[in-house]
């Protein structure tokens, strides 16, 4: 009996001390393992941090993987705002600003030396003649007033004074024309090869672009409304479009640091295509092809307006463009459905005017004709013959022919 107790003393001891320890192994197996934080002294990793290679260990960095991915912010759509990178406005860049005084921050090198020109040459001289103009209409007001002089002179004709104030304006004008000549020059400078070429249509009352050299790319921009005026769909101004009355629902994309070829043309009225940050304000006519060339220097979004009294709805026709990388503005393109043209191959591209013969809109009046009377045979026209013989008239038949 006393045999017989022992043994399941015993017995019960060891399947007691197996259970605890088979409790613990399990325990360890499926604590939550917590992943070890590299660069952070093994003092401060956290207490029950698991070694990768152990059990159950990958299960638990992959949940932990799974769950940093589900909270972190999506990557940005590259086809967001019409294909093109989704820009943002910047304050005092490239639009209007409440407050500000001067011209805008030019990002052109023909709009920085134009802005030199103004602030450096025009605004000291313009100020320099106003103020000598002033204290001269001072001076003679109390100088020569009546209690000085009951009986004015009639001295005239001081050769001096004369010559002074006729060869005074010309050397002002000289050196006004000596840089505006220059900048004039400069702004109608042709591209070079491998610009971009852009081709701004003004409409009333909207701005229609194309691009030539990039698979005959074209788009429509139109004014964004703002909210509560929208209706059938149509997507309502906010601040990352631009400012009230600026922001368009596409936007055209240049890329920064490559020459752009503008030509302006208009369907209908005579438009402007203006962007002052770029030093650009072109005329668009109907039936005449302007051009004119730049170069952005600093990516960014920049904004414009026609400029032209076109119409009852002149002050809806804003113009937004997207200044990128070449890389973003190819990109872009191929988004679009565009191609790339070969890198510094000249333009080929032809660029018919409205209204000619093979521009667009004579090719689809065209098309249309052709639909509705067939195609037109070239073939001599043959008067037709009036059986009617010569009537009994006096004058016979020399009379019958009048």
């Amino acid at each position: 009996m006393v045999k017989t107790g022992i043994r399941t003393w015993l017995l019960a001891a060891g399947l007691a001390l197996a259970s605890v320890s088979g409790a613990s192994a399990l325990a360890q197996g499926a604590a939550p393992a917590l992943e070890s934080k590299p660069g952070v002294p093994a003092a401060l990793q956290p207490a029950n941090a698991a070694d990768p290679a152990a059990p159950g260990a990958n299960a638990a960095v992959e949940a932990t993987n799974l769950s940093d991915a589900a909270q972190r912010p999506a990557a940005p759509d590259v086809t967001a705002m019409d294909g093109a990178p989704a820009l943002t406005a910047t304050p005092r860049l490239g639009q209007p600003t409440d407050g500000l005084m001067g011209i805008q921050p030019q990002v052109t090198k023909n709009g920085l030396r134009a802005h030199w020109f103004h602030d450096r040459i025009l605004f000291p001289l313009i100020t320099i003649i106003s103020l000598f103009v002033l204290a001269l209409l001072v001076y003679v007001v109390i100088r020569f007033r009546a209690e000085e002089y009951p009986s004015p002179s009639k001295t005239s004709h001081n050769t001096f004074i004369e010559v002074v104030w006729s060869l005074v304006p010309v050397l002002i004008l000289v050196a006004i024309a000596v840089p505006s000549i220059g900048l004039l020059q400069a702004q109608f400078k042709p591209a070079p090869s491998g610009a971009v070429t852009l081709k701004a249509i003004g409409n009333q009352w909207y701005w229609s672009y194309q691009y030539p050299d990039h698979g005959g790319l074209e788009i429509t921009a139109n004014m964004l409304k703002e909210p509560g005026q929208t209706s059938g769909g149509e997507r309502a101004r906010t601040d990352a479009d631009g400012p009230r009355l600026m922001a368009t629902d596409n936007r055209v994309v240049l890329p920064v640091g490559v020459p752009i070829r503008l030509i302006t043309t208009a369907n209908d009225v005579i438009h402007s295509w203006a962007v002052p940050a770029f030093w650009i304000k072109l005329d668009a006519i109907p039936g005449r092809l302007n051009e004119t060339s730049f170069t952005i220097d600093k990516p960014g979004l920049y904004f414009g307006q026609c400029s032209e009294l076109c119409g009852a709805r002149h002050a809806v026709m804003p113009i937004a463009v997207e200044a990128v990388t070449p890389a973003q503005f190819a990109a872009w393109v191929r988004a679009k459905g565009g191609t790339m043209p070969t890198p510094g191959k000249a333009s080929d591209a032809v660029i018919p005017q409205p209204g000619s013969d093979n521009s667009a809109g004579a090719a689809a009046e065209a098309a249309i004709v052709e639909n509705m009377t067939g195609p037109t045979q070239n073939v001599t026209a043959v008067s037709p013959t009036s059986p009617q013989g010569a009537t009994g008239n006096p004058g016979g038949l020399g009379e019958s022919g009048r």
